[in-house]
């Protein structure tokens, strides 16, 4: 039997052959039920006359397959990069528009800047955010579903309000202002359906990485547990866990000792000395040199700052290890006070922790409520609940009446000063449409995109402030979305996250049960569900940035069917003994890939200046530059929403006084 053979009854058994409700799309853009009447040569003219957002039926929540950062986003901007968009661009057209303000990036930061420049300089001040991306939302990305005559929804990158550290005054004023109560979410939660149910947290030992597939209890909840719901497992849990866990003897006679022994390591010194020796060596290193653990251990822990870092273990301080409540840090007796150099994460802050909002589609709606305010007319309602199922008007958002307009699909390639930085009145700002190049310009320039790509369309700036702006790495990841028939699976093995330390995914979960504003929570097994899957393209054993970059290119030049056959095997075997068929229950893929995904958090075991004190690189990075003002998350290499509002805020404040 040839292997080409088995390949293909493989991809038939996962459903790799089988027809999942995909959207139909005429260049690019999704057909709805009322556009499908449109005769074809009248899509034609108007794909032709409209740019692709003004066409009847562009509603990119609605697109499955390949989202995120996807086809059509970057290829502008890396030609740019490398020095070859100009070699064969074609010729600009000067729009002749002319505004207050120009705003590169649609994002979180973008947004906020439009709306507080708008609250600075009155409504009629003329802004214009122009954005890559097919979406306004930048990394706060909406996905809908239907099924079952209803829309289900799923967030495809930033995942709820929530922050380490307290929201600053400013980032508490706006989300207020937007209308979000967040000490009510606990109305809109289900905090004990799936406990209820007899659902956990689990943990799936492979067989390549473990010897064998197995699904056990997470008693510890080692990674995957999105939610935050659920209880620990107590000693009975633990004792279950060392009972089912496919490891060595002496493996778990080495993790019940790491959770239970009081050992001081390092006997002799002051705690601030144990600490400054944790912010220099790796979680792992500690586990295995210093706590003398087995290496399957430290295979168990190594993808637990996934979901944080976008990097295991091995690149993880053990200093913040402790911060983040792992094991083996008892019998240190290190006093709670944050040590230098520790990641803004890894101090807690009973403030921050109870400061926590999801809606089902993420960060999405804190977007969708940015732009309702800022062009009311393209999303329909007056509440922060009812923004949730409303459906938003792409049509209106570049309207040449308004005086507020979002540009989508538009890349930016340059922008430069008209005339000497330090007196010019006028900055150009040149985009790329995938067929046309055009020109703007603006009073003013807010970059609130990348900072990796400022450089490249920025040449004017410093040659130090280039450096420190490319310094801002962004950490590669995979949020996939999956659309099931339902999740009696789940509830066959008792399972409502799965942490998977071995896998292509490394976490695995159950939709968070949120009903709010009409919208409500799948409650039954039998009922369809989104399945949230999450991957760290990282390169364990390298330094964090160049894991990044590598991880970068992975995501890059990874083919969807590749995505689809990895997301289609690993739900089989983490939950074929509970009876789930890819072929049969899966209903829709999306998958969102971002190789430019969070914003670059230091590491004191990466970046020497984060340990020392002194200016950090993104201080440098942010300065503003004649009539240039940048914003972005990057901007205090801090990766939450709450950063990208502040940092807007100080973008515009510094406009002001130029």
């Amino acid at each position: 039997m040839s292997d080409e053979f088995v390949s293909k009854e493989r991809d038939r058994a996962l459903g790799m052959g089988a027809r999942i409700t995909r959207r139909d799309f005429l260049n690019g853009v999704a057909l709805t039920a009322g556009a499908a009447i449109i005769p074809p040569e009248m899509w034609a003219a108007a794909a032709a006359d409209l740019e692709a957002q003004d066409v009847p039926g562009y509603y990119p929540p609605g697109k499955t397959g390949l989202r995120g950062d996807h086809a059509g986003a970057f290829e502008a901007v890396h030609k740019v990069r490398d020095g070859a968009f100009w070699d064969d661009a074609p010729k600009a057209v000067d729009t002749g528009e002319s505004y207050d303000l120009a705003i590169v990036g649609g994002g979180i930061s973008g947004l906020a800047a439009a709306h507080y420049f708008r609250k600075a300089a009155g409504d009629k001040a003329r802004v214009l955010i122009l954005e890559n991306h097919d979406d306004f939302g930048g990394h706060a990305k909406r996905n809908e579903f239907g099924a079952g005559g209803r829309t289900i929804l799923g967030f495809g990158g930033t995942y709820s309000i929530e922050s380490p550290a307290p929201y600053s005054a400013g980032a508490k004023a706006l989300i207020e202002e937007l209308g979000i109560d967040v000490p009510s979410y606990h109305k809109y939660v289900n905090k004990d359906l799936y406990r209820s149910l007899g659902l956990k947290p689990r943990i799936f030992f492979d067989k390549e990485t473990f010897g064998t597939d197995k699904l056990v209890a997470n008693a510890v909840h080692t990674g995957g547990d999105e939610s935050g719901i659920n209880d620990e497992g107590g000693e009975a849990g633990l004792r279950d866990f060392l009972k089912e866990a496919p490891l060595s003897a002496k493996a778990k006679e080495d993790f019940q000792r790491l959770l239970t022994e009081e050992k001081d390591y390092f006997p002799g010194l002051s705690s601030d000395e144990k600490k400054a020796r944790l912010a220099r060596m790796s979680y792992a290193k500690y586990l295995t040199d210093t706590a003398g653990v087995s290496d399957e251990i430290v295979k168990l822990l190594q993808a637990f700052p996934h979901p944080l870092f976008g990097v295991g273990i091995d690149a993880v301080a053990a200093q913040d290890a402790w911060g983040l409540g792992m094991p083996g840090f008892d019998g240190l007796k290190l006093d709670p006070t944050p040590g230098r150099g520790m990641n803004r994460d890894a101090i807690h802050s009973d403030e921050a922790e109870k400061y926590f909002f999801h809606h089902p589609d993420g960060v999405a709606t804190i977007a969708r409520l940015l732009v309702r305010k800022l062009i009311p007319a393209a999303i329909p309602g007056s509440s922060a609940t009812d923004v949730v199922l409303a459906k938003a008007d792409y049509a209106k958002l570049d309207e040449p009446s308004s005086s507020m307009r979002i540009r989508l699909n538009s890349t930016v390639v340059k922008v430069n000063h008209r005339g000497d930085p330090a007196s010019a009145k006028e900055v150009e700002v040149s985009y790329f449409t995938g067929k046309s190049l055009k020109t703007v310009r603006a009073a003013n320039c807010i970059l609130a995109c990348w900072h990796v790509v400022i450089p490249y369309i920025a040449q004017e700036l410093p040659e130090a402030q280039k450096e420190a702006l490319a310094s801002a790495q962004k950490v590669p990841l995979l949020y996939n979305n999956v659309l099931v028939r339902n999740w009696s699976a789940f509830q066959k093995l008792g399972a409502s996250a799965i942490y998977a330390p071995g896998m292509y995914h490394t976490s695995v979960n159950l939709d968070i049960p949120v009903s709010i504003g009409g919208y409500e929570c799948t409650k039954k097994p039998d009922e369809p569900i989104v399945v949230h899957m999450m991957k760290a393209a990282c390169k364990p054993g390298r330094p964090a940035r160049e894991q990044h970059r590598l991880g970068r290119i992975q995501l890059y030049t990874t083919t969807l069917e590749t995505y689809e056959r990895n997301i289609r095997e690993q739900l089989l075997r983490m939950l074929g003994a509970g009876g789930f068929d890819p072929a049969r229950d899966i209903l829709e893929i999306t998958v969102n890939r971002w190789p430019h995904g969070y914003a670059y958090e230091y590491n004191s075991l990466f970046d020497q200046f984060w340990l020392e004190g002194g200016e950090t690189p993104c201080q440098v990075a942010r300065k503003p530059f004649g009539r240039l003002a940048i914003a972005n998350s990057d901007a205090d290499a801090y990766a939450y929403a709450d950063c990208a509002i502040d940092q807007a805020y100080r973008a515009v404040q510094e406009l002001k006084k130029s």
